[in-house]
């Protein structure tokens, strides 16, 4: 007789053999482990991003003053650090907002805490201390916005498409791949020959900008001329290395193919000398690691908690001392602290600063009523054709404030605020929390469901644009567009449209 609980094996069907009771065999769940871990590090990464580091800072000894500026200021500080910690202990993998948190913690919350309290700021403030106050409350608003703009995003679940094309789109995407290949050899080798040779790569950027205006391919007029030649001397180097990086990494078929490898190593040592911190400016050498990490790792959690945390104490420690190479010995000055925060206050991180100063410089001429975002999305329209084209607004900034040296930053709160108010503040920050949501949901997929065609592009595209948000955060999008837009024409080359085409459809 069969119990209540057991139901009886159909006639003529033998019952299924029922598993050995007992704990469960075979490796244990990773996720599980991590989510143990996460709850053991949790307390102290906390406690330490949003209590112990803020705390430590304003001890420090200064002549600051403890205004509505500086209360609002060690609230954002607080705020970013808590976003910083979520991010790094998800269990999911968000490059592009990741970055952005890691950007906000440390220069418009670390640093500028840090100027409050030692009471110097790496550029003069010249309007009143309310428009500071006024800067640092746009920054928080804007912080708001961006995770509005994400939840919204959360809401929506993404597309899902079929797991790996066919043959022939991958036989099409390899093809493509070899032109880019092809391209950034090229364009790389006439960069090195305009700038006079391999040698040149490890003088310093004083000397490469001095042999680029010598060359004759920038104006005094424009530099439009000198950003493709060094967009195109170093991304399509970059991108193929990456494309290659991420074959290697998942496929292992091309890990023992000879030609695959020799190719890889060939791109390594093109960007070695094309792409070197001593060539480039530290930010497009972040660009760089970053992106070689995450496209090296696609799937590794452990390297992207370790870029987040690990980002926060080179961004501070490191990152004021790695300008070594930007002039020669005579230019140089080395700098000289007794503290590690005073680095923060007196060189590099001014974007908090130049907010408030980009106020002041609005409060005398008013909005520009998306003026300035234009100049910045047609940076390629040379000024002798447009001769009203706009400044770099970091640039117009500095001139109105009687500075000798006018490359200043110019973050996205500033560009927006510039054209549009706090109105723009809000909008475009909830709108770029959105977007970023998106791609890194998207991007989840792309790293599971790897092929050619545009979920494999996308795979290699958002680890770049990761790297890259620290320069589009810092600004000025004039001066930072340049690179994107080669990266762009890059991407359209490499991928699919047609076989993209043909899986939606289906």
């Amino acid at each position: 007789m069969t119990s209540v609980h057991e139901a009886a094996p159909a006639p003529g069907r033998e019952s299924a053999p029922r598993p050995p009771q007992g704990p469960p065999q075979g490796p244990p769940d990773r996720s599980l482990s991590w989510a143990m871990l996460s709850r053991a590090l949790a307390v102290p990464l906390v406690l330490g991003l949003v209590c112990f580091l803020p705390a430590l800072v304003a001890a420090q000894p200064g002549t600051g003053v403890r205004d509505t500026a500086y209360w609002l200021q060690l609230v954002l500080t607080c705020y970013a650090g808590t976003r910083l910690a979520t991010m790094i202990l998800s269990t999911r993998r968000r490059l592009l907002q990741g970055v952005f948190w890691m950007f906000v913690y440390i220069a418009m919350g670390v640093a500028p805490f840090a100027q409050m309290v030692i009471g110097q700021t790496p550029t003069p403030v010249v309007g009143p201390r309310s428009d500071l106050a006024t800067a640092v409350s746009m920054v928080l608003m804007g912080c708001a916005a961006f995770d509005l703009g994400a939840l919204l995003a959360s809401r929506r679940p993404p597309r899902r498409g079929p797991a790996r094309p066919g043959h022939g789109p991958a036989t099409a995407h390899r093809v493509r791949l070899r032109l880019l290949v092809v391209l950034a050899f090229a364009a790389s080798g006439y960069y090195v020959l305009k700038v006079g040779g391999p040698a040149v790569f490890f003088t310093s950027r004083q000397e490469i900008s001095a042999t680029v205006a010598e060359s004759g391919v920038a104006s005094p007029e424009s530099n439009v001329g000198s950003a493709f030649l060094k967009g195109f001397g170093t991304v399509p180097a970059l991108l193929a290395l990456l494309f290659h990086t991420r074959r290697l990494a998942t496929s292992r078929r091309a890990r023992r193919t000879p030609s695959t490898v020799l190719v890889w190593a060939a791109l390594a040592i093109l960007n070695v000398i094309v792409n070197n911190p001593v060539a480039n400016a530290r930010y497009w050498f972040l660009t760089v690691l970053v992106s070689l990490l995450f496209t090296a790792f696609p799937s590794s959690a452990a390297v992207y908690r370790s870029v987040l945390a690990l980002g926060v104490v080179g961004a501070l420690v490191l990152f004021p001392y790695a300008d070594r190479f930007r002039y020669d010995d005579e230019g140089h000055r080395p700098v000289r602290s007794a503290s590690v925060f005073e680095p923060l206050a007196t060189k590099d991180y001014d974007q908090t600063v130049m907010f408030a100063n980009t106020i002041s410089w609005v409060d005398t001429r008013g909005h520009t009523y998306g003026r300035q975002l234009a100049g910045s999305a047609l940076f390629f329209v040379p000024r002798a054709v447009w001769s009203g084209k706009p400044e770099d607004t970091g640039v117009r900034v500095g001139q109105w404030m009687g500075m000798s040296m006018t490359n200043l930053s110019a973050p996205l709160w500033t560009e927006l605020w510039v054209d549009f108010g706090a109105a723009g503040v809000v909008g475009g920050l909830a709108l770029t929390g959105y977007a970023a949501a998106r791609t890194d949901r998207r991007y989840a997929l792309a790293v599971t469901r790897a092929g050619p065609g545009p979920r494999g592009v996308l795979a290699v595209a958002v680890p770049l644009i990761a790297g890259y948000t620290f320069i589009l955060l810092r600004g000025p999008l004039l001066q930072a567009a340049g690179k994107p837009a080669v990266a762009a024409l890059c991407l359209a080359l490499v991928i699919s449209f047609r076989d993209g085409a043909r899986r939606g459809s289906r």
